[in-house]
């Protein structure tokens, strides 16, 4: 009987620990304590402080704003929003009332009880430095530039796939707001970690990748003619996430600062996926639609199960893939090694034997 209850205080204990090891899933984020790793990615529940306190109190810790623009600006023509099954594609065509017309919605959310990342958009340096400095009186706790849209012929695009072009506008907003600034990637970019390294030189606090991919475009056979109204726009879903994987590993070798990495996360598993590829923080976007807005504590309990059940933290796996590719090369390194010594003493041996048949 004192053998039972022993096992059982030891199974106890041990399960006990086990379970601490993931320890609470706060993260510091940029000098912000969050309540997890969870982000509402930007364009999703728009900008009114009900919705976006729903989504704080389903789970979220870091809410965004859809991205705010320099003039009104009404997007694209319906259809917008394709559901493809595996992901969506989309042409919005980032709609807004401009920074100068929401004065309602800020007065709103000064009384807020969550962390707001204030997303922002232009289509030149100035543009990007005036709604910033505007913005920034507002108080967000961070501000996030878009600067890699794929869905707009005017705006963001120019800067998220050239190097200087980035490290301008980035240099010019961080010079004008005294928040934290979060700069936003495209996948289209040929060098995306370049990219992000000259974002960081130019002050950028954080890097957050990606937006969606594309452009695409999907037909109607029976009509003949592009379903969307704009006839191509951006992917996102299921089907970009190991684009997102493959860009948050460049960006996470390439720059010093967090990266918060979304494009596709909608399991606990993703989110597991993506923190080893570097990611501090998850984003996420279209499985809101699929899973509902509760989305972010599933996510989150499932990526907290999942610690538990491999007795680790966040900690221990962000960038995980970086350090295990490190073992791997160093394996193969030393293979490569063993297999070419052996190599030249053959060959050496082979000529000391030719060397005697000649005398």
């Amino acid at each position: 009987m004192v053998m039972v209850y022993g096992f059982e205080h030891i199974y106890k204990q041990a399960h006990k620990k086990k379970k601490l090891k993931a320890g609470k899933m706060t993260i510091n984020f940029l000098g912000k304590t969050l309540k997890n790793p969870m982000v509402l990615a930007s364009g999703v529940l728009g900008n009114n402080r009900d919705i976006l306190q729903r989504v704080y109190d389903s789970g979220c810790a870091l809410v965004t704003m859809k991205s705010i623009g320099p003039f009104p600006r009404d997007g694209h023509n319906n259809p917008t929003v394709i559901d493809l099954g595996h992901g969506m594609i989309n042409a919005v065509g980032l709609p807004t009332p401009g920074y100068r017309n929401m004065e309602e919605e800020w007065k709103e959310l000064e009384n807020r009880n969550f962390p707001l990342n204030a997303s922002i958009y232009g289509g030149s340096v100035e543009e990007f430095e005036m709604v910033a400095k505007f913005v920034s009186l507002k108080k967000p706790d961070f501000i996030e530039i878009n600067i890699s849209c794929p869905n707009s012929d005017q705006h963001g695009m120019i800067f998220g796939v050239d190097e200087k072009a980035s490290f301008k506008v980035v240099s010019a907003v961080k010079k004008v707001i005294d928040v934290p600034l979060i700069v936003k990637l495209t996948p289209q970019a040929l060098n995306i970690g370049k990219i992000a390294k000259a974002c960081e030189n130019a002050g950028a606090d954080a890097i957050c990748a990606i937006n969606t991919a594309g452009p695409g475009m999907i037909i109607d056979i029976e009509s003949k003619m592009p379903v969307l109204a704009f006839k191509t726009g951006g992917l996102s879903g299921p089907m970009i996430k190991p684009v997102a994987v493959r860009c948050v590993y460049d960006i996470f070798k390439a720059v010093s600062i967090p990266v918060i990495g979304l494009g596709g996360i909608s399991t606990g598993k993703d989110a597991v996926e993506i923190i080893m590829a570097g990611a501090s923080l998850v984003g996420i976007g279209s499985a809101v639609k699929s899973r509902g807005i509760e989305v972010f504590s599933k996510v989150n309990l499932e990526l907290k199960q999942w610690l538990d059940a491999h007795d680790c933290t966040i900690d221990d796996i962000k960038g995980a893939a970086h350090k295990k590719q490190e073992t791997r090369n160093k394996k193969q390194e030393t293979r490569n090694k063993k297999q070419d010594t052996g190599y030249r003493i053959q060959d050496t041996g082979y000529r000391i034997q030719d060397t005697g048949n000649k005398k």
